[in-house]
């Protein structure tokens, strides 16, 4: 039996965790909350979350507002049944974790470097978290 009422601990790793991992713990917690309980890490985190991300998932009903970009070491001890890092750097340098935990990788573009007018940056935040919304809620969703 799991810790937290029978759910499932994923936690999602990002280099900033400031975009793509607040976004998909969001998502996880939000739509797949009674069978997961996701946190996220970074392993170099930004000051904050990016303002972008936190509005585009208002736009779809998720309130990443209050997310703290935290370090994964702050996590390594923690039981977890499942890792999954949303970066290629993050997946290259993914600490060891001191129990057996499966770690998934599902590489996402950076949003934070997007260029252009206001506009063209929202577009592609809204590009990153609806791949986020298709690719790893039906994952966790199978594993569930």
């Amino acid at each position: 039996m799991h810790q937290n009422g029978g759910r499932k601990r994923v936690l999602i790793l990002c280099t900033g965790n400031s975009c793509r991992s607040q976004m998909a713990e969001g998502f996880v917690n939000h739509v797949l909350g009674g069978t997961w309980q996701a946190r996220s890490a970074g392993t170099d985190p930004a000051d904050e979350v990016h303002p972008l991300a936190v509005r585009v998932m208002a736009e779809v009903g998720v309130d990443i507002s209050r997310g703290i970009p935290e370090p994964v070491e702050r996590y390594l001890d923690d039981p977890w049944d499942l890792v999954v890092t949303v970066c290629d750097a993050a997946r290259e340098t993914c600490p060891h974790f001191p129990r057996p935990v499966e770690v998934l990788h599902m590489g996402f573009p950076d949003p934070a470097g997007a260029t252009g007018t206001p506009e063209e940056r929202l577009a592609v935040f809204r590009a990153v978290r609806d791949a986020i919304l298709e690719k790893l809620v039906p994952e966790l969703r199978k594993r569930s």
